[in-house]
Parts: C-alpha cells; sequence; structure tokens
C-alpha cells in the first residue's frame, strides 16, 4: 500500500482556480506511508465532513494505491472516484478501502481532488488576463489522475491499457461526465457509475448565476463591506485573498440556499463549458459522442429516503415538487403523480426526489449508451432489518458497505444488530466478484446485457435475480414528464 503519493503540482497561490499543473519532482525516496491531506472542506456542514484531527489543505491532489501482494505483473486496475456532493468526501474518509478489491487481483487507486468552490463553482467570467481563472477544475483534477495512473501504474503491476474507473454518487456523476469528456478519451476502457445524477452539469448561463451568489455570500462571511463583489476587479481579489476557510463557509451556505432557489439542482457540480465539457453528457450519450466503453450502472432502490433532515438537497418539499411539475404538462403531472400515492408525504417525495436525481437519468444513460457498448444495469435492494425499520431500506450509498465489505467494522455492526449482516455481506462478496470480473475483461457471468428493447436488470438482493424491465409503468410515465432527459 503507497498513500499520499502527488499527481499534479499544489493548487495554491497562483495556482488557485487554476487547472491542475504537471506534479512538482521530488528527489530520492518519498515516505509513503501517510495520507495526504484532504481538501478544504466543511466538517460540520450540511454533509459530514473529516474528523477534527484529520489535516486539511488546499495542497490536496495526492493519490493512493494499494497491489496484492504476490508481485503480480499485468493486473487490472479500478480507479475509485469518492463522493460527497463535491463539497466533502476524500480518498481516505475509509481507511482500508479497496483492500478487498486488491485481493481479489486487482491494483486499486483512489484520489483526492479539489471540492466546493475550489473545485466546482464557474467563476471564469472573473477571468482576466493577468489573472486567469479556469473552470471545472475538480474534473480536470481527475483527468490529471487518470494521466498520472497510464504513466505510472505499471510500476505498481498494473496495466496502463486496462483501467476502469467507478465512483458512486458525486463520484459516479465524475464517471457519466468523463465518459464524455474529450480529453479523457484513452484514459479507461470500462466505467462503472454507482447512483449517480447524470443530469447534475449544467449550462455556464446556470452556473454563472451561482457564481454571483456566491461572491455575495463570500462578501458576507469575510465582512468585507469595502469590496463590491459584483465587479470584476474587486471580485477576483476577494475569491484569491479569501483564507480556505472562508471559502468553505460560503459554499456551505450556497448548497443550503440552492434546494429551495432551483428546485433540482445541485449548486457545485460541472459546467458546460463548450471546451473541457463541451455539450449535456446525456446528449453525449444519446448521439453516441460517448466514449464507447462498457458500462456498468444502476441505482439503490431507495434512493431519496437517506436526505432528509441537515441532508435535504433533493426535490422533497411540497414548494420543490411544485416547481418540478411547473415544467411539464398537467396530463404528464397528473400519470406521474399517480406512480408515487400521497405525494408529497415524506415517503413518496424521498422517492420521486431520488427517482428525478438518480433513477430516470441513469436510465436514459443505460438505454442510449446500450446503442454503442454494453451496458449492464443494476438495482441495490438489499438493506439490514435494522435500515429497513428506520425507514431507510436500500438508501444512498448503503451498497458501499457491501463493496467495499464495511460490515465489520462499529456502524456496519450496528447495521447488523436486528439481522440481515450475514446475507447483506454476502451479496457484498457477490458484488465484489461481479466488480472484478467486469474490470478484468469487461463481462460478468449470469448478467445479461441491457438494451432498450430488452431492459434486463441485475436485482441485488438476498437471492440475486434478474428482471425485465423494473418498474417500467414509472419509467414510461417519468419519459412523458421530462422528454427532454
Amino acid at each position: 500500500m503507497w498513500r499520499g503519493i502527488p499527481y499534479a503540482a499544489p493548487p495554491v497561490d497562483d495556482l488557485r482556480l487554476r487547472a491542475p499543473a504537471p506534479v512538482v519532482p521530488w528527489v530520492g525516496v518519498r515516505d509513503a506511508a501517510h495520507f495526504g491531506p484532504v481538501a478544504p472542506q466543511d466538517r460540520n456542514g450540511q454533509f459530514l465532513g473529516p474528523a477534527r484531527g484529520v489535516p486539511m489543505s488546499e495542497d490536496c491532489l495526492t493519490l493512493n494505491v494499494i497491489a496484492p501482494d504476490d508481485r503480480a505483473v499485468g493486473l487490472p486496475v479500478m480507479v475509485f472516484i469518492h463522493g460527497g456532493a463535491y463539497s466533502v468526501g476524500s480518498s481516505r474518509e475509509i481507511r482500508r478501502q479497496g483492500e478487498s478489491l486488491a485481493r481479489a487481483g486487482v491494483v486499486f487507486i483512489n484520489f483526492n481532488y479539489r471540492l466546493g468552490a475550489l473545485g466546482y463553482i464557474d467563476f471564469t467570467a472573473l477571468s482576466t488576463r493577468e489573472r486567469p481563472i479556469e473552470c471545472n477544475l475538480g474534473l480536470r483534477d481527475q483527468v490529471a489522475a487518470l494521466k498520472w495512473v497510464q504513466s505510472n501504474v505499471a510500476a505498481f503491476g498494473g496495466d496502463p491499457d486496462n483501467v476502469t474507473i467507478f465512483g458512486e454518487s458525486a463520484g459516479g456523476n465524475a464517471v457519466t461526465t468523463l465518459m464524455t469528456v474529450p480529453s479523457a478519451s484513452g484514459l479507461f476502457v470500462r466505467a462503472i457509475a454507482q447512483s449517480s445524477p447524470p443530469n447534475a452539469i449544467y449550462p455556464s448561463t446556470i452556473t454563472a448565476g451561482w457564481a454571483r451568489d456566491y461572491l455575495e455570500q463570500l462578501s458576507e462571511v469575510v465582512d468585507n463591506s469595502s469590496t463590491e463583489s459584483t465587479s470584476l476587479e474587486s471580485a477576483g481579489e476577494l475569491l484569491f485573498a479569501s483564507s480556505a476557510d472562508d471559502l468553505v463557509v460560503a459554499a456551505t451556505r450556497l448548497q443550503l440556499a440552492t434546494p429551495d432557489r432551483s428546485p433540482g439542482t445541485i449548486a457545485l457540480s460541472p459546467v458546460i463549458d463548450g471546451d473541457f465539457v463541451p455539450e449535456r453528457p446525456l446528449d453525449a450519450f444519446k448521439a453516441g459522442r460517448a466514449h464507447p466503453v462498457p458500462l456498468i450502472i444502476g441505482t439503490n432502490d431507495r434512493e431519496g429516503s437517506l436526505f432528509r433532515g441537515r441532508l435535504d438537497i433533493l426535490a422533497t418539499t411540497p414548494p420543490r415538487i411544485r416547481a418540478i411539475f411547473a415544467n411539464t404538462s398537467k396530463k404528464a403531472r397528473k400519470a406521474l403523480k399517480a406512480q408515487y400515492p400521497g405525494l408529497p408525504a415524506p415517503r413518496p417525495a424521498a422517492d420521486f426526489g431520488g427517482d428525478f436525481a438518480f433513477w430516470y437519468p441513469s436510465v436514459k444513460v443505460a438505454e442510449r449508451h446500450a446503442r454503442f457498448a454494453p451496458v449492464y444495469f443494476y438495482r441495490f435492494d438489499i438493506a439490514p432489518r435494522l435500515v429497513r425499520l428506520a425507514g431507510y431500506d436500500a438508501t444512498h450509498g448503503l451498497e458501499l458497505f457491501a463493496l467495499f465489505d464495511r460490515m465489520d467494522g462499529w456502524f456496519g455492526r450496528a447495521m447488523g444488530l436486528l439481522g440481515g449482516r450475514r446475507a447483506f455481506k454476502a451479496a457484498g462478496e457477490r458484488m465484489r466478484r461481479n466488480w472484478v470480473s467486469f474490470a478484468h475483461d469487461g463481462e460478468v457471468l449470469g448478467w445479461p446485457r441491457y438494451t432498450r428493447r430488452r431492459r434486463r436488470t441485475l436485482i441485488i438482493d438476498v437471492v440475486d435475480r434478474v428482471e425485465e424491465d423494473p418498474r417500467r409503468d414509472r419509467r414510461i410515465a417519468w419519459q412523458d414528464f421530462v422528454p427532454h432527459v
């Protein structure tokens, strides 16, 4: 295991808000026993960040490598992209993440990338010749990490021509987006998108407004009454003069405000800039302009049930749901409401919001990409009994406990107190076997491909099964409701 390996130059000082620069070489042997600092993020914000003692710095662009002990060469490589709504998360949040996959015969890599305002707000309107600013910085970091893998993974026993990227939530969004980023072409040969919100990527006309809102928040955070944050020069100065802590606080404020101001959107997100991201990924998938690599994609049974309390970011409240419904016809609204009896009561509202963000756009990615490359679709249904009794069921992120074999930790054992732990662990073992098989050669034994004509879906449960077009009526209702997706 090697930790804290830099894959790009520290994005600090003049490199803040710039595309990642080449890594700074070092002399001699570098200590790779410790994780690098995590990207600046809120430790106690809307989403739970790292513990107080975890180092945090803008100098965060590092990765970790885990390889099997048998000194094999030419192994498949699996590169994991962490989630966290592009506001929290890191490559060290699960200390032994990836070990179970490495034991199955792959080289596992995960990495940090820039988050929040430093990675996912579009400030290019403030760019000048003297102080250039670029956008999609977190996404650019991901491409830089994949380029490092191409150049260096053979030294760790990996095959640079057999790289699979996979990620969950925001990391899943990164996967579906990278599949349409021209500069990522050739950096991976397969992809796995777990609980991706594929449509959480917006044109610059929208992201520019979020940048203005953010600058107002930042001006309040630093209490700079002399700064007119709407002027080009002073706003740029504010961004570069502010501390990372202040940038994080302002990002949390923007994140909290967005679900009600712009229901159904996520302010911290990639931007369709016409260059690095030339078009909406769903449009690229439809036209066959995505990289034609085999894809596993899927969601969990009840994605939206997690997003309650301070995690409430989805279109789950009556005003937010009304705003979504306002964008379509009365007939389509009526048909869709019939699929969520009791809407806007909490349970159907959670399912509506989860399907809007995760499930239905993932279905569209699958059916469109299946015309050009092999696609395997899944739904993760299994959940320990205590999780079901708490009303979460197989919710957002739960599959990570299965995939990364986390049920022996304190939280995993707590989830299994009332039963279901053994079956859940067994489902995780099958899931790892499928993921690793896919990483080897793109095939998964007993899992038929997904096509628009035959929407065969692997249901991961106590006993796995394949269903054809599960929730067909709901899918058709969504198609009429948001045909533009």
